[in-house]
């Protein structure tokens, strides 16, 4: 088992909350040695022991090496390439033009042991959407298309267990989240019950059964949804259900979480995170992610990342660059995390990095994106492999919407 989340899990609530205000490298850092054994279902294998296939890399990665042709900085025996650019179709003769400002992404399984790469896009005006990008077998781009068309700033999302994609618009308070078929096969659908607010990203918690929603403002909310039913097995019905918003006692940064009920998801008239005056602002929710009953999000505006533990309703700061003896990691925004529990952070701004947070407690630099400094790194996501890390720079070297690059970096990052 990962010794993060056996901690997390076996912990009592008392060590929980008490151990947080020393950070995730303490936290982690007197783990105990991993149990004997394999992983249970939907856990993820601990680096260096409990499980029999590849394990992560990452803690092993060296330094950053000078910049490579596209102008990207790697370890020592990795390599980059241009996979998408916004407004340039990418493949040979097709019709559909790659979107401006990609942002969030994530990766599912596709045909005849391929992948398809999904992106949103963040422009306004109706220009925002989400794409897609197949791979074949061989790494090969043999189709695009666009999932979702018509809808403004969507910025991040979530990759459901169930094959469906949600994007989250955030275009201010009335902004929805939408589900996408990563085929394309499906037209997009709006989500209404999940609320109508400035929604950056959504996560899905399989060990209780809930989505867990963040919103990109200075005053916003951690909210949870709950579906009323299923639709089929394993897939919830996520257009009745009920939506809450957090409230940590005592009063924040960490401490016990209390969900208070948002009686009108329409947030119309009165927006979501008023209708309960005593909930607890998150200074601009981020990317947002769960593993192993362990909900990860983060926070641009103080530059945090949180976990919050499903079980005890806990919650705890696992990095704050302004406490951190190792603070790399600045403008946190996207998030994903490995099958191993390695959380990787992209930056808007910053230094242009993807950084790793292990579960062993080591925050290590795994790229950085040199010459771009008006942009910003979104949407990291392997592939099914573990083999090859998506991700865009948002703006490119432009500077504007239409330049934005979507890369491929490939290496090992399982030994």
């Amino acid at each position: 088992m990962n010794p993060l989340y056996d901690r997390l899990r076996h912990a009592t609530r008392r060590e929980f909350l008490r151990r947080g205000a020393a950070g995730f490298a303490a936290f982690v850092g007197a783990a105990a040695v991993p149990a004997c054994g394999g992983p249970a279902d939907g856990e993820p294998v601990s680096a260096g022991g409990g499980g029999t296939g590849p394990v992560s890399n990452i803690t092993n990665l060296g330094p950053l090496q000078p910049p490579d042709v596209n102008g990207i900085r790697l370890p020592f025996g990795f390599t980059s390439r241009i996979v998408a650019r916004s407004g340039v179709a990418p493949v040979p003769g097709g019709s559909y033009l790659w979107h401006p400002a990609p942002d969030g992404g994530a990766v599912f399984d596709g045909p005849s042991g391929g992948w398809i790469y999904v992106s949103n896009g963040e422009s306004p005006g109706g220009a925002g959407g989400a794409g897609a990008l197949r791979f074949d077998s061989g790494g090969n781009v043999v189709a695009a298309y666009p999932i979702l068309a018509g809808t403004s700033r969507n910025c991040a999302g979530g990759k459901m267990p169930w094959g469906r994609y949600l994007s989250c618009e955030e275009s201010g308070d009335a902004s929805l989240v939408y589900d996408c078929d990563p085929l394309g096969m499906a037209a997009a659908a709006a989500l209404p019950a999940l609320g109508r607010f400035n929604h950056e990203a959504v996560a899905w918690d399989a060990a209780q059964g809930r989505l867990y929603l963040t919103e990109d403002q200075p005053d916003g909310g951690l909210y949870r949804f709950t579906p009323a039913s299923l639709i089929a097995p394993g897939v919830p019905n996520l257009s009745v259900g009920t939506l809450e918003i957090a409230r940590v006692t005592p009063p924040g940064p960490e401490g016990a979480v209390t969900w208070l009920p948002v009686p009108d998801p329409d947030g119309s008239p009165v927006t979501t995170r008023a209708q309960a005056a005593s909930h607890t602002s998150f200074n601009r929710g981020e990317g947002i992610v769960a593993q192993g009953g362990v909900v990860y999000f983060v926070t641009t505006g103080d530059n945090r990342l949180w976990a919050y533990d499903v079980s005890y309703q806990a919650l705890m700061i696992l990095y704050d660059d302004s406490t951190s003896p190792t603070p790399f990691l600045t403008g946190v925004d996207n998030i994903d995390i490995s099958a191993d529990g390695d959380l990787l952070v992209a930056e808007d701004g910053g230094d242009m990095q993807i950084v790793a947070l292990t579960p062993g407690g080591a925050i290590v630099p795994v790229l950085q994106v040199i010459g771009q400094s008006s942009s910003e790194v979104t949407g990291p996501a392997f592939d099914p492999s573990r083999r090859r890390l998506y991700f865009s720079s948002q703006r490119g070297t432009t500077g504007a919407d239409i330049g934005g690059i979507t890369y491929e970096v490939t290496g090992p990052f399982i030994a």
